[in-house]
């Protein structure tokens, strides 16, 4: 189809379609696989909703899940998680782009712009250097950390050579493309002693939250703050803010919390502080029990996972990105500045609109299905807003509810996870995307505020 006019032409007018499709084609594909028998452990069964969820939340990297991983999974079945996780999380927007250019050898400036709002990059540039520098990066990450991981797994577990290499694999990938699966019932609970484990999954995580055009960027300045973008900059600056934040927040109300951090020395109690402060970013690992937190570290935790990491990265949420316009622009009105500004440069009106248009949109989501689970389930307010934001924002923590909620509310967060991973405004664009010239302008006229 795409060989012909036809459909090359529907493919340049309406790309942002065909990554909702991708998801969906990826998401089906993936659901088929897990239902075949090989799939699932022995003495266990799978239904449709239960492989249709786990494959959402894989190719979507959020790692919720509602059967055990470790236990109903067989090997074949692992492996497939780890696949669609490692084909999420490249992003299928990157794949669409790579098509078009096959097909009409170069990108025209229309379907630039498109892409853009996928792939978070700021200029016009080859598809080609974005793809090679994120398969360089996911090569170099990945394989070093599930190095790391194997050495460290067959010291502490005894695994054999084989054993040793899949589980520091596994979760390497999943570290990587912030998707929160693991190979453990109690996730990474079991490891909430050990830095050898814990810190090179959080350095990971970090950095395939960055976002590739941010990786791309410190590439190619050699890590010059001077030589970067704007958009390197705000991503930079706000992620080490969040999670200074995070941590200190985090720590000091889990301190003394007998179910978390409270038994634990201080250093491990450092340790598991920075380790919650970083998951929320979109990984959905942990290292102590979700359900044990207390209030007012699950509100913190909420805010952080709306917020989720770099743009065209592994992660979900409204993105660090929009979270830093919308900071900037209270802040340059609360000053009085006719100009939004960030590291002595302007930003256009349009990113403003943008933001405002991505954050809106997100909220009327989450709280939506954090409505509907409320009325359906019957769950309490807090837990409802935490299992919704922590499936747009495709994280994948939970406080335990999801795999007893009624069908519908799982469906629920499977198009959370979807939307949350697309992204409102591509989700937006793939229905109706059309351009609207404005043929005249209303007069002006300012409403009354606050």
């Amino acid at each position: 189809m795409l060989a012909t006019p036809s459909g090359r032409r529907r493919l340049i007018d309406h790309p942002a379609r065909y990554v909702v499709l991708w998801f969906l084609a990826a998401i089906t594909t993936g659901t088929l696989l897990l239902l075949l028998p090989v799939s699932t452990a022995p003495g266990r069964s799978t239904g449709v909703l239960t492989a249709a969820f786990t494959a959402t939340s894989a190719v979507c990297v959020t790692g919720l899940a509602v059967v055990d991983t470790a236990a109903h999974w067989s090997g074949f079945g692992k492996v497939m998680i780890l696949l669609l996780v490692e084909l999420g999380g490249l992003g299928f927007m990157t794949i669409a782009s790579l098509i078009v250019m096959l097909v009409s050898r170069r990108l025209g400036l229309r379907r630039q712009l498109v892409t853009n709002a996928e792939r978070g990059s700021l200029s016009l540039g080859d598809v080609r250097s974005v793809l090679t520098g994120l398969a360089v990066v996911t090569a170099v990450v990945q394989v070093g950390v599930a190095l790391w991981l194997a050495v460290r797994f067959h010291q502490l577990r005894g695994f054999g050579l084989g054993e040793s290499l899949w589980q520091g694999l596994f979760h390497s990938v999943m570290a990587f493309n912030n998707a929160g699966f693991a190979l453990y019932p109690d996730n990474l609970i079991g490891f909430n002693d050990d830095w050898l484990v814990l810190v090179p999954i959080m350095a990971a995580i970090v950095i395939g939250g960055l976002g590739f055009p941010v990786l791309v960027d410190l590439t190619r300045t050699r890590a010059r703050w001077t030589g970067l973008t704007l958009h390197s900059k705000l991503t930079l600056s706000a992620t080490a803010a969040l999670l200074l934040v995070g941590f200190v927040v985090l720590t000091t109300f889990e301190w003394r919390n007998p179910g978390t951090l409270g038994p634990m020395p201080v250093g491990q109690k450092v340790l598991n502080g920075a380790f919650a402060s970083v998951t929320p970013r979109t990984a959905g690992f942990n290292s102590i029990d979700v359900r044990a937190m207390e209030p007012e570290s699950l509100l913190s935790t909420t805010a952080l996972m709306f917020v989720g990491a770099g743009s065209a990265g592994t992660s979900g949420g409204i993105k660090v990105g929009t979270f830093t316009v919308l900071a900037l622009v209270v802040w340059s009105e609360v000053r009085g500045n006719r100009d939004v500004t960030g590291f002595r440069r302007r930003i256009p009106g349009t990113t403003q609109r943008q933001a405002i248009t991505v954050a809106a949109l997100a909220i009327t989501l989450v709280l939506g299905a954090a409505a509907v689970l409320l009325i359906s389930a019957r769950v309490s307010l807090g837990d409802g807003v935490f299992e919704a934001v922590s499936a747009f924002g495709t994280v994948g923590l939970s406080t335990g509810i999801t795999p007893d909620l009624p069908g519908v509310d799982q469906l629920i967060l499977m198009a959370l996870m979807l939307v949350g991973r697309v992204g409102p405004i591509t989700l937006g664009a793939a229905l109706v995307l059309r351009d609207r010239p404005a043929r005249f302008r209303f007069p002006e006229e300012g409403p009354l505020i606050g």
